[in-house]
């Protein structure tokens, strides 16, 4: 028997498909949905699901993006052959993005067990929302917002890169929360900032799904659920990208700050009323 159904599969491709790139904590709003679905959320074959669901919202933001990327790789790809294609910002921005993906992947391999195991509490993701609502909050006001997509450095992707081992860490903080906030104290606008983090998570999200395939299609996860999640999670996720791009032109964060530290008190109350297992 699978141990994830059909049903449950389209309602946590949902949850990943709105939650992935808002600052929200997709892993810690996946987490409460299966508690509240009673599926064992520290089953390794769930762990996979989780993961491989979430290349479906990365392949929503190729498809979106697909014009800004196609650029970006084929500067880099002039830029190999062609040693005066390298002053090219593209060239440069994709060499930026791949530097920036090793810390998390070091850290991702290294601290494997330590993530699954005890930094998976439901604890530990409330605690991750309600800190980093306050780190949200703190880099909105702090940030000037002077700074566009074209003003990124080396030294930004690299800082924003790293910001990502806070998620990994603290699965409540958000790897979209983390990012956006390390962008925003960079000067950087709301929409650069958010961009940024969309490229950024490219790599990282599609090597942590592709690692975890091997336990998702494992016995107890069918291919059907495997693929429904999937899907979903496509879909919605690019619906997710786009009222997001056009939110951050017009708004500040503290509508996701606001929700972060409701869903977290919250969750503080369920493993104690006995509703959901920590």
């Amino acid at each position: 028997m699978s141990t994830i159904s059909i049903g449950q599969a389209a309602v946590l491709g949902v949850v990943e498909g709105v939650t992935e790139f808002l600052p929200v904590s997709s892993t810690g709003h996946l987490k409460i949905t299966e508690g509240l679905m009673s599926i064992p959320v520290d089953d390794t074959s769930v762990v996979g699901f989780t993961a491989v669901i979430q290349v479906g919202a990365i392949a929503a933001v190729l498809v979106y993006f697909f014009k800004d990327i196609t650029r970006i790789v084929s500067a880099w790809g002039r830029g190999l052959t062609h040693r005066e294609e390298r002053h090219n910002h593209d060239y440069k921005f994709a060499w930026w993005v791949i530097y920036a993906t090793i810390p998390i992947v070091i850290v991702g391999l290294a601290a494997k067990k330590l993530v699954e195991g005890p930094l998976g509490s439901l604890w530990v993701v409330a605690g991750s929302l309600i800190v980093g609502s306050g780190a949200m909050w703190a880099a909105d006001q702090m940030g000037r917002h002077k700074r566009g997509e074209d003003d990124v450095t080396f030294k930004d992707a690299m800082l924003v890169g790293c910001s990502q081992i806070l998620a990994l860490l603290f699965p409540g903080f958000s790897r979209s929360g983390a990012t956006m906030s390390t962008a925003l104290v960079l000067d950087l606008d709301r929409g650069a900032a958010t961009r940024l983090s969309f490229f950024l998570g490219i790599p990282a999200l599609t090597g942590a799904g592709l690692y975890e395939l091997k336990d998702a299609v494992g016995a107890r996860v069918g291919a059907v659920p495997l693929a429904v999640g999937t899907a979903v999670s496509f879909v919605v996720a690019y619906a997710s990208i786009a009222w997001l791009l056009k939110f951050v032109a017009k708004h500040s964060f503290n509508a996701f700050v606001i929700y972060r530290i409701v869903v977290g008190v919250g969750l503080l109350g369920l493993p104690a009323t006995g509703a959901l297992n920590a």
